[in-house]
């Protein structure tokens, strides 16, 4: 789906996101080894690995939601940090873990997000999403009468009811069936088509070869391969199902 406009972007491929010699240690034990990664607008990087293998610590480090031990991460330029609101106004982030208001409709959570953005237009908007996540008929419904899938749905729409030039995704085929997956690569497609940059979590390997340009893949914090998704994919011995 069209998203809302943004500052007009620079027609140059220079990395929109860059993280630079990122690492991450907990005490002694170092989850994340040195990371470099260059991401520019219009791009998808796919990261893949075992649980555990630090794709959601690099997700979270690269949101500005998590410090690097050690390493630098830029956003168009600027030191990633979420509180920042130029990169606050930019970067949407669905996360691996569900954040609701309880007492908050599906559609006052989206009306409450748009807002928040300062969104023009924006109960038109939010209908356009609920229709576009087929959420409409759940619009009116709490977070705790959602379906699993219905709530992947709502924290996806959330990410695309505010601006957004970077698109932040850890595992979003989570509780999704073939077709809302589907569904999710159509609507991925069309996010980079119109420019933004997607960095994304997965173990679902369909996902990656369809929407990634290239595939990162991490074992104990370390990247073991990287390049494009066939060949990435085929070294790895994967086929057409989830994986890893």
């Amino acid at each position: 789906m069209a998203k809302i406009p943004a500052e007009p972007r620079a027609r140059a491929r220079k990395p929109l996101l860059q993280l630079t010699g990122v690492r991450r240690s907990y005490g002694e034990r170092e989850v994340l080894h040195p990371v470099d990664l260059a991401l520019a607008a219009g791009e998808c990087i796919a990261l893949l690995g075992h649980n555990g293998s630090g794709k959601s610590t690099l997700l979270r480090i690269a949101a500005g939601r998590d410090l690097p031990t050690k390493g630098t991460v830029r956003f168009d330029g600027l030191a990633m940090d979420e509180n920042d609101p130029r990169i606050r106004a930019r970067v949407a982030m669905v996360g691996d873990t569900v954040a609701c208001y309880p007492d908050l409709t599906v559609r006052e959570h989206l009306l409450l997000v748009a807002a928040a953005h300062g969104v023009a237009d924006a109960r038109e908007w939010v209908e356009q999403v609920l229709a576009d996540r087929l959420l409409t008929e759940r619009a009116d419904a709490l977070p705790s009468a959602l379906s699993s899938g219905q709530m992947q749905a709502l924290l996806l729409a959330c990410a695309l009811v505010r601006p957004r030039d970077l698109l932040l995704l850890d595992e979003p085929e989570q509780r999704l069936d073939p077709e809302a997956r589907r569904r999710l690569a159509e609507l991925l497609r069309a996010e980079l088509a119109d420019g933004v940059a997607v960095l994304l979590v997965t173990h679902h390997t369909d996902l990656a070869r369809e929407i990634a340009d290239r595939v990162v893949v991490l074992e104990d914090g370390r990247i073991v391969s990287q390049g494009p998704p066939g060949k990435v994919l085929e070294s790895l011995g994967t086929g057409s199902a989830s994986a890893r």
